[in-house]
């Protein structure tokens, strides 16, 4: 690569762990560009001191991306060399950078990305789950109530063929969000829990909700950032819910309030239906139809 890289903003993947990951193409892109935008200037800084890059630097992080913008369109417009990176993976991916892409293209100029390390892709190969179709979702809502709501609409989507479903989470609620997928699920569904990927303790937990939540519930403590994959079953389009197959049935789970929290059968359909957003009206007669099926 020449040592005068052509004008435009570079969308530069860095490593997400091992720094043996960073690419030739991205170590001249940060060496030759005129600033390098940085999510965090402290992190970029260690990776730029071990390829010995003396490339400028200035913040672009989810705070400032939109005052920041304007400063780095104009730099952009004069014939600029911008390089923008996050503090690991792909920046615009769950991290600070596409606003400044819709603006860069919206003034005309050229927006080129550099590729490389990347969670969800890496953690989606090595799975064992199907790598033919995949949704990645970003974090899950952090509040239990919006993160239950989003589950059930993911379960709810109408679908031909099963498909891999990607998110990330934090340590403190990875255990929290295996219970939210086994209540939603059922403890059948197959997970792959991802985690400090190409790092010195990576680690990959396969195998069902329920044995995954297990394994890491039972550890004095959990750490590491998670990439979580989940193998989403078939679901007939216009299905009113789940089937019995592929989620917990009602049945169950009325049958699991009644002895968790002593409640009779009419109290606990109207405390289910609470939690699901349904009408009890809607989840008695899914009740009458599992009670009907296995007569």
């Amino acid at each position: 690569m020449p040592e005068e890289l052509a004008p435009g903003l570079y969308l530069v993947a860095t490593p997400i762990g091992n720094l043996g990951d960073i690419t030739l193409r991205a170590l001249e892109v940060l060496k030759h560009a005129d600033r390098i935008a940085c999510e965090d200037t402290r992190q970029t800084q260690k990776l730029l001191n071990h390829f010995a890059i003396t490339t400028p630097t200035v913040s672009f992080h989810q705070h400032n991306e939109r005052d920041r913008a304007a400063e780095l369109i104009a730099a952009l417009k004069n014939r600029g060399t911008i390089a923008v990176v996050s503090d690991a993976g792909m920046p615009g991916i769950s991290d600070p950078g596409s606003w400044l892409v819709t603006e860069a293209i919206a003034a005309g100029v050229p927006v080129i990305p550099i590729p490389g390390a990347n969670a969800a892709l890496s953690a989606l190969i090595a799975s064992g789950l199907p790598t033919g179709e995949f949704q990645f979702l970003g974090f899950l809502p952090e509040k239990a109530g919006a993160r239950r709501t989003a589950l059930e609409s993911l379960a709810a989507q109408p679908r031909n063929s099963a498909q891999t479903v990607i998110f990330y989470e934090a340590p403190h609620r990875i255990a929290e969000t295996l219970a939210d997928l086994e209540s939603v699920f059922g403890p059948a569904l197959r997970v792959v829990a991802a985690r400090e990927i190409t790092k010195l303790h990576e680690e990959f937990l396969r195998g069902t909700v329920a044995d995954v939540r297990r394994d890491l519930v039972a550890r004095d403590r959990i750490r590491g950032e998670f990439t979580l994959l989940i193998e989403v079953p078939l679901k007939n389009p216009g299905a009113p819910g789940l089937t019995s197959e592929t989620r917990e049935s009602i049945s169950a789970r009325i049958a699991r309030l009644q002895s968790e929290s002593n409640l009779d059968e009419k109290e606990s359909l109207k405390r289910l239906a609470r939690e699901l957003g349904q009408s009890k009206s809607e989840l008695y007669r899914e009740l009458q139809r599992e009670r009907a099926k296995r007569r």
